[in-house]
């Protein structure tokens, strides 16, 4: 997908998240042959990291209910890491028991998010990510265990939120032992000069744990956020093809930044994604028959890749 006269910059990963973080916000069930379609036109396209669901129980999001059967499909696609969400410690020993490669933690900077999504304060939050880490080790398991920062950019329900205190709750989660953190704009709020800053900001407390940016593109600014993320060294971003997802408990969350208009992103400044273009406008192609009358989002599907970057691929 790189143009032969652009230099090529050291890669960058995506992680697909439209199994969880996309079906979490729609109400319809997705029957589970569908979602393995969907998973593995997903690893066709090059998808490399994909999280295929969540541990919550069936009775909260029963969207979800058949994540153990897709852990078990997506461990059998080669090179892949299974990546799961675990809402507390009885949804990480079901991911332990799973066998899934990574299981993410959210933890929201704002309280009011917070007690609404997990009914726990962030304080509460980071106990229990020291119980989980403490399950995990004492399991022998080498399941890796990521902390999502979620609303760190600011939050439908409580306004601002202190960049002091999502560093603060960073630093928790890492003395509670995490073994990488991420950043995420939830609702949509954040603009590139505040996520230049706080990506900096973060790097400092977190070093090389720092990881994944998780931008929705609510407002129009998730590939500008994006771009500024990777200028301060982020090299992994979530995304979902077509667009799709939200939090349930965060008002006017909508739309992830798509997958497709990622790999344009990088492929248009000669950054290898190791993604096939062509597959990931099929995959959304099916994927709106799947949803149909869901919206979708994401611009690049639209009007294509341009000349050059679509002779090159």
């Amino acid at each position: 997908m790189t143009s032969s006269s652009t230099p090529v910059s050291p890669s960058v990963s995506v992680r697909e998240v439209g199994l969880r973080d996309g079906l979490q916000s729609i109400a319809r069930t997705v029957p589970t042959a569908t979602k393995l379609d969907w998973l593995r036109a997903a690893h066709a396209a090059g998808l490399r990291e994909i999280e295929v669901g969540s541990f919550v129980p069936a009775r909260l999001l029963p969207q979800l209910a058949d994540t153990a059967e897709l852990v078990a499909a997506a461990r059998a696609l080669p090179g892949l890491t299974t990546s799961v969400l675990v809402p507390n410690l009885k949804g990480a020993q079901a991911a332990l028991d799973s066998g899934a490669d990574l299981m993410l933690l959210p933890l929201s900077a704002s309280h009011a998010h917070s007690l609404a999504n997990l009914r726990k304060t962030p304080d509460e939050v980071v106990a229990e990510i020291a119980r989980i880490r403490a399950a995990r080790d004492a399991a022998g398991s080498r399941c890796k265990l990521e902390v999502g920062m979620s609303t760190a950019f600011g939050c439908t329900l409580q306004g601002e939120v202190a960049e002091s205190e999502v560093l603060r709750l960073l630093q928790a989660v890492l003395d509670a032992g995490a073994d990488v953190v991420g950043l995420a704009d939830t609702v949509g709020y954040a603009n590139p000069l505040q996520v230049q800053r706080l990506f900096e900001r973060a790097r400092a407390v977190a070093g090389d744990r720092l990881g994944c940016a998780h931008f929705h593109d609510t407002r129009g600014l998730g590939l500008a956020n994006a771009y500024a993320a990777w200028q301060t060294g982020v090299r992994q971003f979530d995304g979902c093809v077509g667009g799709i997802g939200g939090c349930p408990h965060a008002p006017g969350a909508s739309g992830n930044v798509a997958t497709e208009d990622l790999a344009w992103l990088f492929a248009s400044m000669g950054v290898a994604t190791g993604l096939d273009f062509n597959a990931l406008i099929a995959l959304r192609a099916r994927i709106g028959q799947w949803l149909e009358g869901e919206a979708l989002h994401g611009a690049i599907w639209r009007a294509g890749l341009p000349k050059n970057l679509k002779e090159a691929a």
